[in-house]
This record gives C-alpha cells, sequence and structure tokens, in this order.
C-alpha cells in the first residue's frame, strides 16, 4: 500500500518582477516520503533554491499548493527548517546561545531551553564550544551551530540549500559524513532530508533519490534512485556510474530554451543565450581534450581532473557545442576537428577562429543588427539591456550583454568604453 508523502508540491508556478516577469519555476510536482533523503541538483537558475523557499513556506507559490501529509498548508511550515549555505549566526550570541534563539521561539522555559540546546551541539559534536562565540569556530564547526539550530525546533522536514559550498574540501567532505551519520542512526529528530548541490559526486553518495532540474524555466527533467547501499565509495563501479548517468541527464537539459528577441519592432526571432564562460577557460578546456586519447572523455572524470563545479563545467561544455567545438552525447564530450584546429592555433588565428564562429550565432547576429541600425553603430549600454529584459530577467540580461561584449572585444569584432558605456562596431565590422 502507498503510504501518504511527507510534503507534496503539487504544479507549482514561481514567477517574478512586473513588468519584466520571470518565471524561476514551471509546473513543478514532487513529492516526499518519510524516511527520504532526497538531492536537488541541477545548473544554477534552475530554481533549486526557490523550490525550498516554497516549500517551507518562506515564500507563497504564484500558482500551485503545498501539501503536508495531505492537506494544503499555507504561510511558514513549522514542520521545516532550511539551512543556508552561509551560516547565518548571530555573531554576538554564544553558541549555546544561537541554538535556544530557536528553542525560545517554540515558547520553551529557560531552564528547558539551555539543557536542550547543550544536548544538541554534543550530537554535532561541539560539546565544550557552548561559550565561544561564532568568530571562533571553523568554517565547518559553525555549520555544526546551524545544524543544530535547525534540529531545535525538530522539524520533520530538513531542508539544506548547499550547506557545505562555502567549506574546504576537507571540512565540507567530514561534515558531509559526519551528517550521513547523524541522518542514519536516527540522532536527528527529522522524518526526511531535501537537500540541494552542485555536486554531482555528493548527491550519489548522500541521496536515496536524486531529483534533476533544468533552468529556464526552472522545472524537475528527472528522478534518479539510488540503491547503492552505505558506505558508498566514490571508486567503485556502480558509483560512477551513477554519477555518469547524472552528468548526461544533465547536459542533455544545459541548452537555455530559445528566447524571443527583436532587432526590428514586430519582426520577433527565436535565439538562444549565451553561457557566461571566458575564453581563457575555453581554451582550456579544449586543450585539454587534445591531450586525451581519441579526443573523447566522460563530463564526470573531466569534473574531477578539472576540479570544476558542474554548472561551471556544464556551461564551458554548452559553449563547445554552441560554437562546434565540441560534441556532448550520454555524458561524454568529444572534440571536433574544429576544436582541435582551434586548440593548437596561434593566438590571431584563434581570434579568427572564434570570430568567423561568433557570427554565426543568433545572439550575436541580434546585436549586430541593432548596432548596424543605429546612426553612429554605437549603443549605450543600457539601450541594450533594456532589449534583452523584454525576454530575460534584470539578472541574466546584464550576464548575456557582459558575455556578449567580451566575446566581441575577444573576436575584434566589438570596442567598449566602459566610462561612457557604449558598445560600438570594430571600425572594420561597421
Amino acid at each position: 500500500m502507498t503510504t501518504r508523502p511527507l510534503f507534496e508540491l503539487q504544479h507549482i508556478t514561481q514567477v517574478f518582477g512586473g513588468r519584466e516577469r520571470f518565471t524561476a519555476l514551471q509546473d513543478v510536482q514532487l513529492s516526499l516520503q518519510e524516511g527520504e533523503f532526497v538531492l536537488l541538483v541541477g545548473p544554477s537558475g534552475s530554481g533549486k533554491s526557490t523550490l525550498l523557499r516554497v516549500l517551507t513556506g518562506l515564500l507563497p507559490p504564484t500558482e500551485g499548493q503545498v501539501l503536508y501529509r495531505g492537506t494544503p498548508f499555507r504561510g511558514v511550515n513549522p514542520h521545516t527548517t532550511l539551512v543556508f549555505q552561509t551560516f547565518a549566526l548571530f555573531p554576538w550570541l554564544t553558541v549555546q546561545q544561537n541554538v535556544e534563539v530557536a528553542i525560545k521561539a517554540r515558547g520553551v522555559p529557560p531552564e528547558q531551553r539551555s539543557a536542550r540546546a547543550t544536548e544538541l551541539l554534543d550530537r554535532v559534536g561541539l560539546d565544550g564550544f557552548e561559550s565561544a562565540y561564532p568568530r571562533e569556530l571553523s568554517g565547518g564547526m559553525r555549520q555544526k551551530v546551524g545544524f543544530a539550530r535547525a534540529m531545535a525546533v525538530e522539524p520533520e522536514l530538513l531542508c539544506l540549500d548547499e550547506p557545505f559550498s562555502s567549506l574546504d574540501v576537507l571540512s565540507a567532505e567530514a561534515l558531509r559524513q559526519e551528517l550521513l551519520e547523524l541522518w542514519s542512526s536516527g540522532k536527528i529528530p527529522t522524518k526526511a532530508v531535501l537537500m540541494v548541490t552542485h555536486n554531482i559526486d555528493e548527491a550519489v553518495l548522500l541521496a536515496d533519490r536524486i531529483v534533476i532540474m533544468a533552468k529556464e524555466p526552472g522545472r524537475v527533467v528527472a528522478e534518479l534512485t539510488v540503491q547503492l547501499p552505505h558506505p558508498r565509495r566514490s571508486k567503485k563501479a556502480a558509483f560512477l556510474t551513477l554519477v555518469d548517468q547524472v552528468y548526461a541527464t544533465l547536459a542533455g537539459q544545459t541548452l537555455a530554451a530559445p528566447v524571443a528577441v527583436s532587432a526590428v519592432p514586430g519582426e520577433p526571432g527565436y535565439i538562444r543565450g549565451l553561457p557566461a564562460i571566458t575564453i581563457h577557460d575555453l581554451a582550456g578546456l579544449l586543450e585539454r581534450l587534445t591531450e586525451v586519447p581519441d579526443h573523447f572523455v566522460e563530463l564526470y572524470r573531466l569534473a574531477e581532473k578539472l576540479k570544476m563545479d558542474t554548472t561551471q563545467l556544464l556551461h564551458l561544455t554548452d559553449a563547445t557545442t554552441l560554437l562546434g567545438f565540441a560534441t556532448v552525447a550520454e555524458g561524454d564530450i568529444t572534440l571536433t576537428p574544429l576544436g582541435e584546429t582551434f586548440a593548437e592555433a596561434s593566438i590571431l588565428a584563434r581570434k579568427e577562429m572564434f570570430a568567423s564562429r561568433l557570427r554565426r550565432l543568433p545572439m550575436f547576429q541580434w546585436l549586430l543588427t541593432l548596432l548596424k541600425s543605429s546612426e553612429k553603430r554605437e549603443l549605450q549600454w543600457e539601450v541594450v539591456i533594456t532589449a534583452l529584459e523584454a525576454e530575460f530577467a534584470p539578472e541574466e540580461a546584464e550576464r548575456q550583454l557582459a558575455t556578449l561584449v567580451t566575446w566581441g572585444r575577444y573576436a575584434e569584432l566589438l570596442t567598449y568604453d566602459d566610462r561612457t558605456g557604449v558598445i560600438a562596431l570594430e571600425a572594420k565590422e561597421a
């Protein structure tokens, strides 16, 4: 018999903004059962953190509803708590007082608060640091205080928003294992855990189920059940196979959905946005691919070699396919003959090749059309931003134009004056 979900999101859509509306989540459906440790993965901008805020009641959804044990729930949900990637501790309070703040909010008497806080700090390994201030603690210890404070309200659902991303590698690894031990041993009063991460290895290491999201708009595109027994070993074949499967799914979803951006009023054209990467990183990736046999490598192995997070690597692979320098299929990236030529070319030859490929991109053609239709073959930055904001969220419009201008300057097709904010065509292009 199927049990009723602990929490359920039904057709959640979240839209921000007024005139320039931005859809952060679209028709998201997700259920969480008791006893589950679920990981949300996806590129930046896929709405993972927004989803946590909707689920905990910090953000009312534009459409859809949140169900707690089958009943629609509105407002801040007292059965959930959220741990942020930043430690969010009160610097003027001691470790003990930081934990007691959460207990006090539940109306617990002072003498019981103290005993409860001491017990929780002992569980997370901070016994002896009750009188310390946050500034005296390492990053990992501060995040443990965050865990203790979150558990103080005895939530049925513990939500974690990239809790290890601000820690160094060794501290993050140690804290992951400690969290897993607390969860599997039943030492935390939580019936389910929902965690956001960009780290695919972390997801496979911790999760019972991995929910994969895509962006523009944020949506769920796949769910993978992880049946590997604990403790999980990252070098085992079954572990690596699942990591490869997650990368393959993500790589197939990184292409931004085309948007209608019109250079001429009344004549919209559908244009794909550009990934925010640097030419230096692009060249470095292509050079690395020339060094591997057959110019072919699995994405998860490449992430490990380059020490890149998932989002950065997927943006880079997106750029290589967009420019025709590589192909990506089933989680593997393969260098094309054009990409090999670029990697082995001189500095000036690379510029010429990049300019040739850039001219083919619809987004750059759109900008060229705008500039060529202006009287002096130049436009103010804010004018172009206004045009982009008709289809992109303001922050994404800025990012798109910054990428366009950077790529155009490298290819010697555009100039930009930071003092005046003027974007112009190079003389030879004009």
